[in-house]
């Protein structure tokens, strides 16, 4: 995510790629550790994201604690400790990761350095839950998943929504009773009015002056913030819900200062789909979904993510002429996120989450809506390679 600080030695430092790593190969058994065991985790970046979502998650979880934090801002990481209380706390990310009683990592600095952060992490025996998108090439990201098949580690996307109950209901429908897929519209559309929401939802930011960020400014193409910051969301939920992307054809129009992507979708199963990227609407936070299906349909209002509350998924049934809803869902998809990636690493259960080959579809998928945009024909995602 955007707008987090990080060690100037992990900046300045090249991660090299080379074949000597197949020596330290660190392979972890999927078989049960004892009861009461919980993930100690280490986060990376005292930034918003942290903030908001993975210090409060990794202190509520059942399963996982809090046992260190890492910015090279002192007095962000300070206030940060004083407020969270790890056990441990680190200016520099390559003392956090040579702590032998750390088990994994969540990176929560600017997508710029995900894949680096990553790869040392995994290089350092760590296992690794990474903010959506993973990458922002589809080159770098491909480097990365061979370094998770190295490591024989666990290497989890924050895609959050994968957490969300009543997403979770819809894809339960798809895969067990919904049949043939026909097709599938998915939006995405952030508010004008999100921040008057959010900021009354989220705790107050606390920022440093002395924060290292990326040399150019994320938010200054906004094309590209806008498909990586959201459009990763849109993409991930797709696929899902929907299976593999095949083919997009996107069009894209700027005016008044709103972005808009519409984009038609090619699933790999041959159905097909239509998705609505769109910053920011002038009117209420508009995402949600519909599915058409052989023995049912779903529609699937999604609300802003900092309020915590589950999507409203009704699910109508053919064979029995009914609508279900899950109603009463647990709504902390960032707690829910880290219990998931504990639960595989802790009692090598299986991942719900994203992992890294949906992390790089989700980044194959926005650099090919990027690339139909530009040249007005559809791309194939199995061929696209490049940057977003």
């Amino acid at each position: 995510m955007i707008g987090a600080t990080f060690s100037k030695t992990f900046l300045e430092e090249t991660i090299r790629d080379t074949s000597d790593r197949e020596a330290v190969k660190v392979s972890i058994e999927n078989t049960p550790v004892e009861a009461g065991k919980r993930l100690r985790v280490g986060v990376l970046g005292c930034g918003p994201i942290a903030q908001a979502a993975h210090f409060e998650s990794a202190n509520k979880a059942c399963n996982a604690e809090l046992y260190a934090i890492c910015d090279v801002a002192d007095d962000l990481r300070d206030r940060m400790a004083a407020t969270h209380a790890p056990s441990r706390s680190f200016k520099d990310y390559d003392e956090m990761l040579a702590d032998p009683l750390l088990d994994a990592v969540v990176i929560a600095i600017s997508d710029t350095f995900h894949v680096s952060a990553a790869i040392k992490a995994l290089s350092a025996g760590k296992h690794v839950l990474c903010e959506k998108p993973i990458g922002i090439s589809v080159e770098e990201v491909e480097e990365l998943a061979r370094a998770v098949e190295r490591s024989g580690l666990v290497l989890q996307v924050g895609h959050n929504k994968r957490f969300d109950e009543g997403i979770q209901s819809a894809k339960q429908f798809v895969e067990e009773e919904m049949g043939e897929l026909l097709a599938l519209k998915a939006w995405y559309c952030d508010s004008t009015h999100r921040y008057v929401v959010t900021d009354a939802a989220q705790p107050l930011m606390v920022r440093s002056k002395h924060a290292i960020t990326p040399g150019a400014n994320p938010k200054a193409d906004l094309e590209k913030y806008f498909l990586r910051a959201h459009g990763s969301h849109l993409l991930d939920t797709a696929r899902y819900l929907a299976g593999e992307i095949a083919e997009v054809d996107a069009k894209f129009l700027v005016r008044f200062g709103a972005y808009c992507w519409f984009v038609s979708v090619t699933f790999a199963s041959g159905a097909i789909g239509h998705l609505d990227l769109t910053v920011a609407v002038r009117m209420d936070w508009h995402e949600g979904f519909q599915i058409y299906g052989e023995r049912g349909s779903v529609i699937g209002k999604t609300y802003n993510p900092w309020l915590y509350k589950s999507s409203d998924v009704d699910i109508f049934h053919e064979t029995t002429g009914q609508m279900t809803r899950v109603l009463g869902a647990d709504g902390h998809f960032y707690r829910r996120q880290m219990e998931g990636f504990a639960d595989v690493i802790l009692q090598g259960a299986s991942m719900n989450g994203a992992n890294i080959e949906d992390g790089l579809a989700s980044v194959r998928g926005m650099v090919a809506i990027a690339q139909s945009a530009q040249t007005g024909k559809p791309v194939s995602l199995a061929s696209v390679t490049g940057d977003l």
